[in-house]
């Protein structure tokens, strides 16, 4: 939606109107929500580092849009305030997710990604929050992102006082921990801000310590090309071979720096039914998957942020799980059977799966 120059500055009571949004969102099932400026100019200089020194790998779209990203009235004009909000996703009925990364035979899939899309979720809510406020304060500018568009979620999350970018550039909550999506709405509405939350990441840095690939290679700098998420997720062709043992068996994404921070201990499980576990994802066999079809894999993961990855990444990503589990002859036997698949990508990490259990280095 393009915002029209109305900008609401002498509304009459900010601070009640503030109020009210945050009772309307906690109502459509936002956990908290902020108020935030629009300057970003710190998030600017972190992100122009970051890409000058290739850590974005094949993810161009980091680089796109210039200003764009980091000035939000250039983005949407007449942009003043950022209404920020998050949204628990971890399920209530999970398997302990450590208990799974330990059981090799087992597929390890990112908590995010167990149950609906989020995108479609969280956007249709702030639309409802949107809606809310212009029937409270007649017609107004705005609009709506979800991970849709070169927006600096996180940097403005943290200016809301959602929480603080941790030393692995999540954001983390005291109360909550990290297991939450974000979600913002830019309005030409002049609100009053949230104060800004201090780091509380002190000198721990287990973070950095567990993550199998060492991604995150300084406090609060990950180099996204060596990031087990990356690798399954954005990632187009060959993983990299050095990175393949370390994958162990994460086959979409991984949370390793999440399940082992010490704030997790505070985190919450979501209320949200579309963010509940489908067809059985968080303790799933990795024969069991890497034996699907496309239509079989195309039909379970409808509506799923798996899907994105497709087909042959799929297969791609297993077929190193299973290089990294035990050479049963029922791995071997999965694996062998995917020999002859179409795609050379496919083809290229069964054979290093199948080498791995013949005893080779490469």
């Amino acid at each position: 939606m393009t915002i029209p120059d109305n900008n609401k500055s002498d509304l009459p009571d900010s601070s009640s109107l503030v109020s009210d949004i945050k009772r309307w969102a906690a109502e459509l099932g936002f956990q908290k929500t902020g108020i935030s400026d629009i300057h970003l100019e710190t998030a600017q200089q972190h992100l122009l580092q970051w890409l000058e020194r290739g850590m974005q790998g094949e993810m161009e779209y980091m680089s796109r849009h210039g200003e764009k990203r980091w000035q939000p009235q250039k983005l949407v004009e007449n942009t003043c305030s950022v209404i920020s909000v998050r949204m628990d996703y971890l399920p209530p009925d999970d398997t302990n997710p450590i208990d799974i990364l330990s059981q090799t035979d087992k597929a390890y899939i990112s908590r995010y990604a167990l149950g609906r899309d989020y995108h479609k979720v969280m956007r249709k809510r702030l639309q409802q929050l949107a809606a809310r406020i212009e029937q409270a304060i007649g017609t107004f500018g705005y609009r709506v992102f979800v991970d849709s568009a070169p927006v600096m979620e996180k940097a403005i999350a943290e200016k809301a006082g959602l929480g603080w970018v941790g030393k692995h550039s999540n954001l983390l909550s005291r109360e909550s921990g990290s297991w939450f999506f974000l979600g913002e709405i830019y309005v030409d509405i002049d609100l009053p801000v949230d104060q800004k939350i201090d780091d509380h990441c002190g000198k721990c840095t287990s973070c950095i310590d567990e993550c199998p690939t060492n991604a995150i290679i300084a406090p609060y700098v990950v180099d996204a090309r060596r990031c087990i998420s990356y690798l399954t997720i954005e990632l187009h062709g060959s993983i990299p071979v050095e990175f393949r043992k370390a994958m162990g068996n994460r086959i979409y994404g991984c949370d390793d720096c999440q399940l082992y921070c010490p704030w997790n201990r505070f985190a919450t499980t979501t209320t949200e039914k579309d963010f509940g576990i489908r067809h059985y994802l968080h303790d799933a066999e990795l024969i069991e998957l890497f034996l699907w079809n496309e239509e079989h894999f195309l039909n379970n993961t409808e509506g799923s942020p798996i899907r994105r990855i497709g087909y042959e990444r799929w297969l791609r990503n297993i077929a190193v799980a299973l290089g990294n589990t035990a050479g049963t002859p029922e791995v071997m036997e999965a694996l062998e059977s995917r020999l002859k698949h179409p795609s050379p990508v496919v083809r290229e990490h069964v054979i290093w799966s199948l080498a791995q259990h013949h005893g080779s280095q490469d």
